[in-house]
């Protein structure tokens, strides 16, 4: 059987280590984040879902889904599932 995705307008962040991003990905989660440094060249974002803490690399997106939780999506798959909606 074949499915398609119902139309669902998201939001979503751009991970990026800098202090707009971290900043931006703060006031968009409402809540405390955490970067690992633990390999200074490949820093990741400790991101709280509804399965456990997840890990987004620089350049993931973090989307806010439809019962307000919070994941990271890669950024292949989110531009291959998603594309811009009007505000």
């Amino acid at each position: 059987m074949n499915y398609r995705k119902k139309p669902v307008v998201i939001q979503a962040v751009q991970f990026h280590d800098t202090a707009e991003s971290l900043s931006a990905i703060s006031d968009f989660s409402g809540k405390t984040i955490s970067v690992d440094y633990q390999e200074p060249e490949h820093p990741y974002l400790k991101i709280e879902t509804l399965e456990g803490t997840m890990s987004a690399s620089i350049g993931d997106w973090i989307i806010k889904g439809v019962k307000g939780e919070f994941y990271p999506c890669k950024p292949d798959i989110f531009e291959a599932t998603y594309e811009k909606a009007e505000d």
